[in-house]
């Protein structure tokens, strides 16, 4: 279990995109992610809420690291869908995935959003992505 957490830490301390935006890895299991990130005013778009960019990120990057982990190392969203379910407001976003069905060469996943505001999670979208396994 160690292995497979140090292999999740290294794996997203190089993504360079998800340093830029400030996310952090708080947790990895084997077919479970969870990731956060502090909303600031570059994450939000005209009216105030978080960009959907910004929900889409950390739904694709937490289904990926929940199915990498389940089918035990590098992989790759194959594809996801995304329902945003009501804007994102608050100081933190919280992506918790989970594999819910694991094959040799792909594992389907959930992921729920919550956007944390005065100390209460609000989900506020939900996504469903087909992972696969990375070809050398």
């Amino acid at each position: 279990m160690d292995d497979l957490q140090e292999f999740a830490r290294q794996v997203f301390a190089a993504q360079a995109f998800s340093q830029f935006l400030g996310a952090l890895l708080t947790h990895a299991g084997p077919g479970t992610a969870e990731i956060r990130l502090p909303i600031t005013d570059p994450l939000k778009q005209q009216h105030g809420f978080v960009h959907g960019g910004v929900l889409s990120y950390l739904a694709d990057n937490s289904i990926t690291f929940a199915g990498g982990l389940a089918l035990g190392g590098n992989a790759l969203t194959s594809e996801y869908k995304i329902n945003y379910l009501k804007p994102a407001v608050g100081s933190l976003l919280i992506a918790r995935a989970q594999a819910k069905g694991v094959g040799k060469r792909q594992a389907i996943c959930q992921c729920e959003i919550f956007a944390v505001q005065d100390g209460e999670e609000k989900l506020c979208a939900i996504a469903l992505g087909t992972v696969v396994t990375a070809a050398a």
